[in-house]
């Protein structure tokens, strides 16, 4: 008996152990960014405070960065993030990240075009009214999530 509770204690144990990494690799975040940019740096270290493991790579030329990942010009932002599978452009808000992750649409990322005031790292506004855009593969895109004025 002790035999067989040993063995089951040890398939679990290296189960907990193999799906662990696993699990975090999904919380992994490369974020691609000018070196000068500060509103950049406070969106990953937003995406940091959530937990996310943030690795900043800085880089003078961004559209090489997001000719790779198919960003289309329309849908351009700021600073190009990859987390998952997925590219995440711009300052889009931590809880549209987190439904990406968490529904894993058939799309190649969300976009939030531009730099709107109030979105995440561009200023605490509660006016803030911007849309964040789930691309498809073909680089056609539709309203993800919507982000409006509390209140």
């Amino acid at each position: 008996m002790r035999r067989r509770a040993f063995l089951i204690s040890a398939a679990a144990t290296a189960s907990v152990w193999m799906i662990g990494p696993a699990l975090a690799a999904g919380r992994v975040m490369v974020v691609y960014k000018d070196p000068n940019c500060g509103c950049c740096h406070e969106w990953a270290a937003a995406m940091k405070g959530a937990g996310f493991q943030v690795k900043i790579e800085d880089v003078d030329d961004l559209s090489a960065i997001k000719q790779r990942h198919a960003i289309p010009d329309e849908m351009q932002g700021c600073h190009t993030a990859v987390v998952g599978g997925y590219y995440v452009e711009g300052h889009v808000p931590l809880d549209a990240v987190e439904r990406l992750l968490a529904e894993r649409p058939d799309i190649a990322g969300i976009a939030v075009p531009g730099m709107p005031v109030g979105s995440l790292g561009m200023g605490d506004d509660p006016r803030a009214s911007y849309d964040v855009f789930a691309v498809n593969r073909d680089g056609t895109s539709a309203i993800y999530q919507s982000v409006r004025p509390k209140g």
